[in-house]
């Protein structure tokens, strides 16, 4: 199976985990972040296996399915098209000082190269930016993370 990696960032942060997550699972808060998406929404409670739809800016509405859906750690959407997959995989991981964030935005199957190129490299771009308004409006709503005193308990 070819896959073609689009887009991808990752970025440190000191507000919590869940504060990330509670961002990605709120789709009618994307656009703030995500300039490129015109609207998003979830049909029922947000966790794996359900379904949404999207609109990006430009382009035409897309369903797409939750395919991971981790409270705190891990928020992945699947986007089908005819022989291909588009995979947004967002993750949260705590390190010494606070959080790291990771988003991958993959493309799978025969047909990915195909996709890829009518989607063109604005995931390129796309995706850092995000990720660094995303992390400029939770550190900007969410109180840090308290640092951890050497020994402490975890």
């Amino acid at each position: 199976m070819t896959t073609k990696i689009l887009g991808s960032a990752t970025a440190r942060s000191t507000a919590p985990a869940d504060a990330f997550f509670a961002r990605w699972v709120d789709h009618e808060s994307w656009p703030t972040w995500s300039p490129d998406t015109e609207w998003a929404r979830v049909d029922g409670p947000v966790r794996t296996g359900a379904e949404g739809v999207l609109k990006p800016k430009g382009g035409p509405r897309t369903r797409f399915i939750v395919s991971a859906c981790a409270p705190g750690r891990e928020y992945t959407d699947t986007a089908r098209f005819p022989g291909a997959r588009l995979v947004f995989q967002h993750l949260v991981t705590p390190v010494a000082d606070g959080v790291e964030l990771s988003v991958l935005v993959t493309m799978h199957g025969p047909l990915a190269p195909v996709w890829a190129a009518i989607m063109g490299g604005g995931f390129h771009d796309a995706v850092p930016a995000d990720l660094a308004r995303l992390i400029a409006l939770v550190e900007a709503e969410q109180p840090a993370v308290e640092p951890r005193s050497p020994g402490a308990a975890s």
